[in-house]
């Protein structure tokens, strides 16, 4: 399945407690269950007003349908075409 980066908008979550955290987290692998295993979670990158999360999924619908479900707000989706790191330039 592709991967995919989702640029989200979370007011204050940067600030948040842990415990605020969890609820979040909890809130979005309660919809992961119900749409099953089409799509993964993998983990998040998070900023002061917002998180840059990292899917596998089936495609952008289901990405979609999970946003619409636990009311997470979508700015920007990006299929991701290959990944890179410092090994990539041994030779």
């Amino acid at each position: 399945m592709p991967k995919y980066v989702i640029k989200r908008d979370i007011p204050g979550i940067g600030n948040m407690s842990e415990e605020e955290q969890q609820k979040v987290a909890k809130d979005s692998n309660r919809v992961l269950n119900k749409l099953g295993p089409d799509i993964q979670w993998q983990h998040s990158y998070v900023r002061e007003n917002g998180t840059h999360c990292v899917y596998i999924a089936k495609n952008e619908d289901i990405i979609h349908e999970h946003a619409k479900i636990s009311g997470a707000s979508i700015l920007e989706i990006t299929e991701v075409e290959t990944m890179i790191d410092p090994t990539t330039g041994e030779s």
